[in-house]
C-alpha cells in the first residue's frame, strides 16, 4: 500500500475523516456521490475508485480525488493508467478485474462503501463490502435480488449498516420507524413504491414495437445509464425494487403497492394502520440519497435543489399498466415464487436489455425473452454463492438462445 493509502486523513482538529470506497465510480451513481464527498472534504475522503473500461474519466476522477486505489477491467487497462498516474505526480495503486474489486470493496482500511456497478457484476463486491462493521450504501439493486436473504444476513453478522440508496428505497427507510436493523415494523400496513412511469408511460402498445433505443434511455426525470434507463421504460426497474423492497424491510411482496408518480416529487411512502401516509418528498436528484445515506444518522448538505411548493401545480398518481409493461408482472411473480426465479429474472432482463440496445430484438420482446427463459430454466435452488452464479450462467445462456429465435 503506498503512503496515500496509510495516511489516516483528518480534518483541521484532527478528526480521522470517513474512508470511501466508489463501485462504479464512472456512472452517474458516482458522479453524483463524488459531488457530495466533494461539498464535504472535512468529513470523508476517496479511498478507492472503480471504473471498469471508462479510464480517461477514471483517470481524471483519480488525478481530483487521489485515492489509495483504483480499478479497471483489465491488466493492460490498469498498467497504462498507472503510469499515466504517476506521470502526474498521483501515487495511487491501480488494480483490476473481479480480484481487484473485491479487493477495495473488502478492504479493511474502508469504513464505507458505495456500491454502483450495474448488473449481477455487483454481488461479489457488495458481498466482500459486508464483512466488517462498516456502512454499505447499495445503488445496484440486482445483487439484492440474487441473494436476498443471504446478504441480509451476513450484515446481521457483521455488524455492517446496509443503506439503499435507490431514491424510492431510501424514501422508504426514512419514512419507516426506528433505526436500522430494528426489526419492529409495527404499525405498518403497506408500502407504496413510486415510479415515474418512464418515457413510454403514455405510448399507445401498438406503437412500443417501433420505440428505438435513444428514446427508451431518454427519461424524463432522473440522468441514469442505459440500462436502469431501458429498465424504467419497460417497468423491470420499479419490478426489481419491488423484490429489493422486500428483502431490505422484511415485508411481503403483496403488501408493496407500485404507483406511478410522473412528477417524481414523492419517493415512495409508508401507510399505516391508523390511515397516516408518510412520504419522502424531493427534486429527483441522485444526491439527495446520497447525501442521506452518507451522513446517516445526522444530515449533511447534499447540493440538491429545495423544492419549490408555489410552484408546483400538481402531484399525479396512477395504477401501472401491466398489459403494455408486463416486466412489473413478471417481477411480482418471481417475488411470489421465490428460489432461482428472481435470479433467472435478472439474468434475462440483463441479456434482453442488452439486445435491445445492441438492435437485436424490438422493445416488447424483452419481457417475451425473460417470460420465454422463466419457463425454460429448471435448476434446484441453492442459497450458496456458486450456486447462485450457476443459475445466473445458465439464465443467461437460456436468454441468448431465446434471442436468437
Amino acid at each position: 500500500m503506498n503512503a496515500q493509502a496509510t495516511s489516516p486523513g483528518a480534518d483541521a482538529i484532527g478528526v480521522r475523516r470517513q474512508r470511501v470506497t466508489v463501485l462504479g465510480a464512472t456512472g452517474s451513481i458516482g458522479d453524483s456521490t463524488l459531488d457530495v464527498i466533494g461539498r464535504h472534504r472535512d468529513r470523508f475522503e476517496v479511498f478507492a475508485l472503480t471504473g471498469h473500461g471508462r479510464v480517461e474519466k477514471l483517470f481524471e476522477q483519480c488525478e481530483r480525488h487521489r485515492p489509495a486505489f483504483a480499478v479497471v477491467a483489465s491488466a493492460d487497462a490498469a498498467l497504462a493508467l498507472e503510469k499515466r498516474l504517476l506521470e502526474r505526480g498521483v501515487m495511487t495503486t491501480v488494480l483490476w478485474g473481479a480480484d481487484g474489486l473485491v479487493h477495495v470493496a473488502g478492504h479493511e482500511s474502508v469504513d464505507a462503501v458505495v456500491t454502483g456497478i450495474v448488473g449481477a457484476a455487483g454481488l461479489m463486491p457488495t458481498l466482500a463490502a459486508l464483512n466488517a462493521p462498516r456502512r454499505v450504501l447499495i445503488a445496484n439493486k440486482e445483487p439484492l435480488v440474487m441473494m436476498g436473504d443471504a446478504i441480509m444476513r451476513r450484515a446481521r453478522e457483521a455488524g455492517a449498516t446496509v443503506i439503499p440508496l435507490d431514491s424510492e428505497h431510501n424514501a422508504i427507510f426514512q419514512c419507516l420507524p426506528g433505526r436500522w436493523g430494528d426489526s419492529s415494523r409495527t404499525g405498518v400496513r403497506r408500502i407504496l413504491l413510486t415510479a415515474s412511469g418512464g418515457p413510454f408511460r403514455t405510448l399507445a402498445r401498438d406503437a412500443l414495437a417501433s420505440v428505438t433505443p435513444a428514446q427508451a434511455v431518454a427519461h424524463p426525470n432522473w440522468s441514469m445509464g442505459p440500462k436502469i434507463s431501458v429498465d424504467s421504460a419497460t417497468l423491470m426497474n420499479k419490478g426489481l425494487e419491488l423484490i429489493e423492497a422486500c428483502v431490505l424491510f422484511a415485508v411481503d411482496c403483496d403488501d408493496v403497492r407500485v404507483v406511478i408518480h410522473p412528477q417524481s416529487t414523492i419517493h415512495s411512502m409508508v401507510e399505516y394502520i391508523d390511515g397516516s401516509v408518510i412520504a419522502q418528498m424531493g427534486a429527483p436528484d441522485m444526491r439527495i440519497p446520497i447525501a442521506h445515506g452518507l451522513g446517516w444518522p445526522e444530515r449533511i448538505a447534499s447540493g440538491a435543489a429545495s423544492l419549490d411548493f408555489y410552484t408546483m401545480s400538481q402531484l399525479e398518481f396512477e395504477p401501472p399498466d401491466e398489459t403494455r409493461f408486463p416486466c412489473l408482472r413478471l417481477a411480482r411473480d418471481a417475488a411470489r415464487a421465490g428460489g432461482n426465479a428472481p435470479i433467472i429474472l435478472n439474468a434475462a432482463n440483463e441479456v434482453a436489455v442488452a439486445a435491445f440496445l445492441a438492435g437485436e430484438i424490438a422493445f416488447p420482446r424483452i419481457a417475451d425473452v425473460i417470460e420465454s427463459t422463466l419457463d425454460a430454466v429448471n435448476l434446484p435452488h441453492e442459497s450458496s454463492v456458486d450456486g447462485v452464479l450457476h443459475v445466473d450462467s445458465v439464465s443467461r445462456d437460456a436468454a441468448r438462445a431465446e434471442v436468437l429465435r
